[in-house]
C-alpha cells in the first residue's frame, strides 16, 4: 500500500478555476467585486448611512437563514419560513398593541408578546418536524402545505381582530427599538443576530448533535446504522428553523413598527438562496453558519445596489432570481466535483 504522501503526490492537482469554485470565500470575493462596481456607478452605496442600512436590513434575514441552514444540512428544506414570519408577527403584535392588546393586563406585554413570537415559531417548526419524521412525508410537501395554511391563518387572524384587516400597529416603543434602535450607531438587531449566530455555530461545530446533522445529510441510512437518532435529530432541525423564524419575525416587526400578515411574503428565495449562495449544499451534509452569513451579505449588497440604481421591483426580482439560480447550478457543480474528489 502506497504511503499517504505518495498518494497525495499521485492525485492530480486541481486547476485554479476548480479551486476557486470550491473555495468557501468565493462569495466574499464576488461581493467585493460587485461592491466596487456599484461604488463606481452609484457612490452613495459606500456612505456610512447606506452601509448601516445594509447591516440593519440583513440581520433578520441572517437569523431566519441560519434556521434554514440546519434543515438544509439534513438534506431537507423549509418552505414555511415566510408563513412563520407572518403568523408570529400578527400573533405577537396582537398581544402588545395599545389598541386592546391581549397582554396589556399582565403588566409585561412586551415579554408576553416575545413569548408569543417564539411560541408560534416553535409550534410551526414542531408541526413540520412531526409530519416529516413521524409521518414520513417529504419536507417539500409538508412545508409547502404549512406555508399556505399559516399564511392564510395570518390573514384571517388579522382581519378578525382589526378594523381595517391589514395590520397591528401602536406597538410599544421599547419593542420597536429591538428592530430599529442603536447603541453608539450599532443596531440592537446586530446583537440579537450575533447571539443566534454564535449559538448556531457552536451547536453545529462543537456538539454531538451538530455531528449527527452532518452525518444524516451525507447518508441517513449509514447514520442510523451508526446509532444516530435520525428522526429525532431531523425533527429538532425543523424546530430550530421555526425558532429562528420567530426571532427574525421579532426583528422584522420591530423594524416595520407593525405586525403584518404579509411579512416575509416575497423573501422565500432570499432565505433559501442566501444559504445556498454562501455554500450550504442543497444535497445535505455540507454547510456552516459563516457561509450563510456570506450569502446574506452578498444578497443584501446586491439588493441595495439594485435599489440605488433605480430599477423597478420586477427587475430587482428577476436579477435576484437569476443570481440564486446561478448559485443552485454552482452548488450542483461543486457537489459533482466533491464526489470526484
Amino acid at each position: 500500500m502506497a504511503p499517504s504522501g505518495a498518494a497525495e503526490l499521485a492525485r492530480p492537482r486541481r486547476s485554479l478555476a476548480v479551486r476557486l469554485l470550491v473555495s468557501e470565500y468565493l462569495v466574499l470575493a464576488l461581493t467585493a467585486v460587485y461592491f466596487v462596481v456599484m461604488w463606481l456607478l452609484v457612490p452613495a452605496i459606500a456612505t456610512a448611512d447606506t452601509l448601516l442600512d445594509i447591516l440593519a436590513a440583513m440581520m433578520p434575514l441572517l437569523v431566519v437563514s441560519i434556521g434554514q441552514t440546519f434543515v438544509l444540512i439534513v438534506a431537507g428544506i423549509d418552505l414555511a419560513a415566510p408563513s412563520i414570519l407572518a403568523a408570529a408577527s400578527v400573533v405577537g403584535a396582537s398581544m402588545m398593541t395599545g389598541e386592546g392588546g391581549f397582554a396589556l393586563f399582565t403588566g409585561v406585554p412586551i415579554l408576553v408578546g416575545i413569548i408569543a413570537f417564539l411560541g408560534m415559531g416553535l409550534f410551526i417548526g414542531l408541526l413540520n418536524g412531526i409530519c416529516t419524521t413521524r409521518l414520513n412525508m417529504p419536507p417539500f410537501i409538508v412545508t409547502l402545505s404549512t406555508m399556505m395554511f399559516f399564511s392564510g391563518f395570518a390573514l384571517f387572524y388579522t382581519s378578525a381582530l382589526t378594523d381595517d384587516g391589514s395590520s397591528f400597529g401602536d406597538l410599544p416603543s421599547a419593542f420597536v427599538a429591538i428592530g430599529q434602535g442603536t447603541v453608539h450607531g450599532v443596531p440592537y438587531s446586530l446583537g440579537v443576530a450575533a447571539v443566534v449566530m454564535l449559538v448556531a455555530h457552536v451547536t453545529l461545530s462543537r456538539t454531538v448533535f451538530g455531528q449527527w446533522l452532518y452525518a444524516i445529510g451525507r447518508n441517513p441510512r449509514a447514520a442510523a446504522i451508526s446509532g444516530v437518532p435520525v428522526k429525532r435529530a431531523v425533527m429538532w432541525a425543523f424546530i430550530i428553523s421555526g425558532l429562528c423564524g420567530g426571532v427574525a419575525s421579532i426583528l422584522y416587526t420591530g423594524r416595520l413598527e407593525t405586525g403584518t400578515p404579509v411579512l416575509g411574503q416575497r423573501i422565500l428565495l432570499d432565505i433559501v438562496g442566501a444559504a445556498v449562495i454562501g455554500g450550504v449544499s442543497l444535497f445535505g451534509g455540507k454547510g456552516r453558519v459563516t457561509w450563510t452569513l456570506y450569502g446574506v451579505l452578498f444578497l443584501s449588497v446586491v439588493d441595495k445596489g439594485l435599489q440605488l440604481l433605480g430599477l423597478d421591483l420586477a427587475s430587482v426580482f428577476a436579477i435576484k432570481g437569476l443570481v440564486i439560480l446561478c448559485a443552485a447550478v454552482l452548488d450542483a457543480v461543486r457537489h459533482r466535483l466533491m464526489l470526484r474528489g
